[in-house]
C-alpha cells in the first residue's frame, strides 16, 4: 500500500512540475511575441494619435479657408457681372 501512495505522490509531483514548465513556456512565448510585435510596429511609419489629430485640424482649417475664399470669389464675380 505504501508503494502505491508513493507512485501517486510521484505522479502528482511530476504533473505539478510539468504545469510549471508549461506556464513558464507560455509566459516566455507571450513575451517573445509581444517583443516581435513591438519591433514590427516600430519599423512601420505609423503616426501617433496626436500627429493624426494635428493633421486633421489643419485639414479642417484649410477646408474652412477654402470655403471662405470660394464665397469671396463668388461675391466678387457677382459684383463684376452686375457692373
Amino acid at each position: 500500500m505504501q508503494s502505491r501512495n508513493r507512485f501517486f505522490d510521484d505522479m502528482s509531483q511530476l504533473m505539478t512540475n510539468a504545469m510549471g514548465v508549461a506556464q513558464g513556456a507560455k509566459d516566455e512565448a507571450e513575451t517573445a511575441f509581444k517583443s516581435m510585435i513591438d519591433r514590427w510596429m516600430a519599423d512601420r511609419d505609423f503616426v501617433t494619435r496626436e500627429e493624426f489629430d494635428a493633421a486633421r485640424a489643419m485639414a479642417q482649417k484649410a477646408r474652412e479657408e477654402n470655403e471662405a475664399l470660394k464665397a469671396r470669389i463668388e461675391a466678387l464675380e457677382s459684383k463684376i457681372n452686375q457692373s
